[in-house]
C-alpha cells in the first residue's frame, strides 16, 4: 500500500478523496495539504468521512510543509488537487516532490467523474473571473422559460465543518445563515437563489447527485475557479478570457477543460482588445479547430438610482478573480470608468490581513477584494471601506455586501450579464442538445 499525500485547496481535494481513494487499498492518506484560502489547514478531515480504513481524522497542514511531510512520513506518492494554477506552478511543485524522492500525481476526469441518470449542462471556464456565473444564470434562464425543471449544482466551498456540509441546498436567503456561508460562497450562491432557483453544494458530490437526481430533470453544474466537473458532463461550455489571452493554453487544468470543450466562448468582446480576441480565435483554431465559437458580450451596469459621475469609490472586486486568477482589475474597475466614477486606491487604506493580501498579490491595481473567510475579516473588510471615507462603493462582488457589512455610506451593485443576441444563440444550442432526451 503506497502512502500518500493530497495537495488541496478546501474543494476538488476532498471530492477526490471521495471518488477515488476512499476505500482504496492501493493508497493511505497520510495528510492533506491546504493553500490559497487562508485558514483551511487548522481543520482535519473527520474520521466519520474517510471511512473504516482510517482510526483518526486526517490531519491538514500549511502547504509550505510538503517537503518536511514526505520525508517525516516517508511518503511515495503526491498528488495535486486543486486548480487555478499556472502550468510553471505546477511543475514547480512537482519538481519539489520529485526532488524529496516520492512521485508526483494528478487524477484525471474519468476517476473522478460521477455519471449522472439525468442530463449534465456544465459551465467551465480557462480561468476564474472568466464570466462563468453570468452563463450559467443565463442558461438556467433559457430552460425555465422552456418549463424545463432544473437545477444547479456549484463547485465546492465547504471552509466550514466538513461532517454538517455535506449536502448544501440553498434556495431561500436564510440559508446563507444556516450554513454559516462566506462571503466568497455568497458571491456564488446568492444570484442564483435571489432569481428563485435552487444551487446544490457541499462535501459529498455522490450524496448530492444522489438527491438532485430526485428533484430535476437536467443538472447544471456551475464550475469553481478553472476546475473541471465533478459531474460527467453531455455538454460541456469554457469560458475564455481576452483579457488573459494565451492562459487558456498555459493554466492547469484550464487547458484541460478547453480542449474538453464542447462550445468555447470568448466573453467579454465588448471590452477586450481585437489582438487579445485574435490570439484566442489563433490558439482554438490550432487546438481545437472543430469547436463551436460563441462570442459574448459582458454587459456592466450599475443598480442605482442617481448619476454617480465625480463621486468617489472604493470598488470591491470578486475575491479569487483578483488574487489568485491573476486580474488586476475586475467589473468595477470597468463599471467605474463607464460612468465615470473615480477610483480610490483601496491599497492606501488596507486593514489587517488585507494589507498581507495586497503584497502578496501585487498585481491588484486598485480594487479590494471581497475577502471574508472569517468574522474578523468581514470586519477588516469593513474597517478598510470606513477609512477610505468614499463617497460610495461599488460593490462589483455578487455577494450581499449591504446586509453583510451595514455600513452608513452607500452600496451600489455592479451587475453583469450575457448580451441578448449571445442568448439567442445559446438558447439555440441547448434546444438542439435538448432534442436528444
Amino acid at each position: 500500500m503506497k502512502r500518500a499525500i493530497i495537495m488541496g485547496a478546501a474543494g476538488r481535494d476532498y471530492h477526490n478523496f471521495l471518488a477515488y481513494f476512499k476505500g482504496n487499498r492501493n493508497y493511505k492518506i497520510i495528510a492533506f495539504t491546504q493553500a490559497q484560502i487562508p485558514g483551511i489547514e487548522k481543520r482535519k478531515f473527520p474520521k466519520k468521512l474517510a471511512g473504516k480504513a482510517y482510526r483518526e481524522s486526517i490531519p491538514f497542514y500549511p502547504e509550505q510543509k510538503l517537503s518536511d511531510l514526505i520525508k517525516k512520513y516517508k511518503i511515495d506518492e503526491v498528488f495535486l488537487c486543486y486548480s487555478d494554477l499556472s502550468h510553471d506552478e505546477v511543475m514547480q511543485k512537482a519538481s519539489l516532490v520529485l526532488s524529496t524522492g516520492a512521485s508526483f500525481g494528478l487524477l484525471g476526469p474519468k476517476e473522478t467523474m460521477l455519471q449522472s441518470k439525468k442530463p449534465v449542462i456544465a459551465v467551465c471556464g480557462v480561468r476564474t473571473g472568466v464570466g462563468k456565473s453570468p452563463l450559467s444564470i443565463k442558461i438556467m434562464e433559457i430552460l425555465k422559460k422552456k418549463k424545463c425543471k432544473i437545477a444547479a449544482v456549484r463547485h465546492p466551498m465547504p471552509y466550514g465543518n466538513l461532517s454538517k456540509d455535506l449536502v448544501q441546498k440553498y434556495e431561500k436567503l436564510s440559508d446563507f445563515k444556516k450554513y454559516n456561508a462566506t462571503i466568497e460562497e455568497q458571491e456564488e450562491y446568492y444570484n442564483y437563489v435571489k432569481r428563485g432557483f435552487v444551487i446544490y453544494a457541499g462535501v459529498d458530490y455522490s450524496a448530492i447527485l444522489k438527491k438532485i437526481e430526485k428533484e430535476a430533470d437536467i443538472i447544471l453544474w456551475d464550475g469553481g475557479n478553472n476546475d473541471f466537473p465533478f459531474f460527467h458532463p453531455d455538454l460541456l461550455f469554457v469560458v475564455t478570457d481576452p483579457f488573459r489571452a494565451g492562459q487558456e493554453i498555459k493554466s492547469y487544468p484550464g487547458e484541460a477543460n478547453f480542449l474538453m470543450a464542447d462550445v468555447l466562448v470568448i466573453n467579454k468582446v465588448n471590452t477586450a482588445s481585437k489582438k487579445s480576441i485574435k490570439e484566442i480565435e489563433h490558439n482554438i483554431k490550432k487546438y481545437k479547430p472543430h469547436t463551436k465559437v460563441l462570442k459574448t458580450s459582458s454587459l456592466v451596469s450599475l443598480n442605482a438610482n442617481e448619476n454617480l459621475a465625480g463621486k468617489r469609490a472604493l470598488i470591491i472586486g470578486d475575491g479569487p478573480t483578483l488574487t489568485h486568477g491573476g486580474m488586476s482589475f475586475g467589473a468595477g474597475t470597468v463599471a467605474a470608468k463607464k460612468y465615470k466614477i473615480t477610483i480610490i486606491d483601496a491599497k492606501k487604506y488596507a486593514v489587517g490581513s488585507f494589507k498581507n493580501t495586497f503584497q502578496k498579490f501585487s498585481h491588484i491595481q486598485k480594487e479590494l477584494p471581497a475577502l471574508g473567510y472569517s468574522k474578523k475579516q468581514v470586519e477588516e473588510l469593513r474597517q478598510t471601506i470606513i477609512k477610505s471615507k468614499c463617497d460610495v462603493v461599488l460593490n462589483a462582488s455578487p455577494s450581499p455586501l449591504r446586509e453583510i457589512l451595514k455600513l452608513n455610506v452607500p452600496i451600489v451593485d455592479v451587475t453583469y450579464k450575457v448580451d441578448d443576441r449571445s442568448a439567442r444563440i445559446i438558447e439555440k444550442i441547448l434546444m438542439k442538445f435538448l432534442k436528444k432526451y
